[in-house]
């Protein structure tokens, strides 16, 4: 893996130009505060007319998502591309789900399921559930039901294409002004379809 370089003006990160080559840690630190923040964001919408869902839990974790997604990345062995799929699950579920929140009571739970999903969807080798459950602090017979709920929410539609991955990456680092992507990468601007949830969180009450 090629590690992100410090840049001495501003203290800012450069990113690699492909998300294959970008340092897991770092990703995966992207990617969980980019949850954070959408959690921030959604608690603070009024809750009566959300419905609870398998992802609910009863309280808030006492992990941070950040301690979280590293624990997934590490023990789970999370890919690049798993990572970046993360963000592709929240948009479709909630494209197809408009009342399904991420929240400080659903993140988790969303976490862990939609690490198992993507590591069975992109990677050839892969755990078991079982394993898969001792990462996440649950039993396999709850991340069973919460994998047949996530797919049903998906309409089974668990493929991404290379185009789809590089597009989210983009975006996301383009969005952290902590970072910057290499001089040298020319890339056409993020569609609609990729930014509906990561661009803007103030304007959506789901991603």
């Amino acid at each position: 893996m090629v590690e992100p370089t410090a840049v001495t003006t501003g203290g800012a990160f450069t990113m690699p130009k492909s998300y294959f080559n970008a340092d897991i840690g770092k990703l995966t630190q992207i990617v969980a505060n980019m949850f954070t923040q959408v959690v921030h964001h959604n608690d603070r919408l009024p809750t009566g007319t959300q419905k609870p869902t398998r992802f609910h839990s009863r309280a808030p974790p006492n992990i941070s998502i950040n301690e979280y997604m590293l624990r997934i990345t590490k023990y789970a062995s999370l890919e690049p591309a798993c990572l970046l799929l993360l963000l592709i699950y929240v948009d479709r579920i909630c494209e197809r789900n408009p009342a399904f929140t991420i929240s400080s009571l659903t993140v988790h739970r969303f976490l862990i399921t939609a690490s198992t999903v993507a590591c069975k969807t992109l990677c050839d080798a892969y755990c078991t559930n079982s394993h898969y459950a001792k990462v996440g602090g649950i039993s396999m017979h709850e991340l069973n039901s919460l994998e047949v709920e996530m797919l049903r929410m998906m309409g089974w539609h668990l493929i991404a294409t290379q185009e789809q991955l590089e597009q989210y990456y983009f975006t996301l680092v383009r969005q952290d002004t902590r970072l910057v992507l290499e001089p040298d990468l020319v890339a056409d601007t993020p569609s609609a379809a990729a930014t509906s949830s990561i661009q803007d969180t103030s304007s959506s009450t789901a991603f």
